[in-house]
């Protein structure tokens, strides 16, 4: 097993010293154990693989905020390009906000 040292900031140390103790572990386990994921995740995957299972958990965390996406709900193309109409909603908007 090879020893490596790592210089972190006070704040960083604490926080990591309390998440430690948290999970009933040591600063040293966490950060082996991070080292793995990151070297196991890493060595298997394309930069394609990592790109997709990021998307797949940023799409992971929108079902679970319930956010929810519909093609149905973009603008249409004349109305995306129609900027002066999207300036004048938006001062109303604006507008109307101030009058409350």
């Amino acid at each position: 097993m090879k020893k490596i040292t790592v210089s972190v900031d006070e704040e960083t140390y604490r926080g990591a010293r309390i998440a430690a103790a948290q999970q009933g572990t040591s600063v040293s386990a966490l950060v082996r154990e991070r080292l793995r994921e990151i070297a196991s995740d890493r060595a298997i995957e394309s930069p394609k693989e990592q790109l997709l299972r990021t998307l797949d958990k940023v799409s992971q965390s929108m079902i679970a905020r319930g956010s929810k996406f519909s093609a149905a709900d973009r603008l249409p193309r004349e109305e995306l390009y129609d900027r002066a109409a999207r300036r004048r909603e938006e001062e109303e908007h604006n507008e109307a906000n101030a009058l409350r």
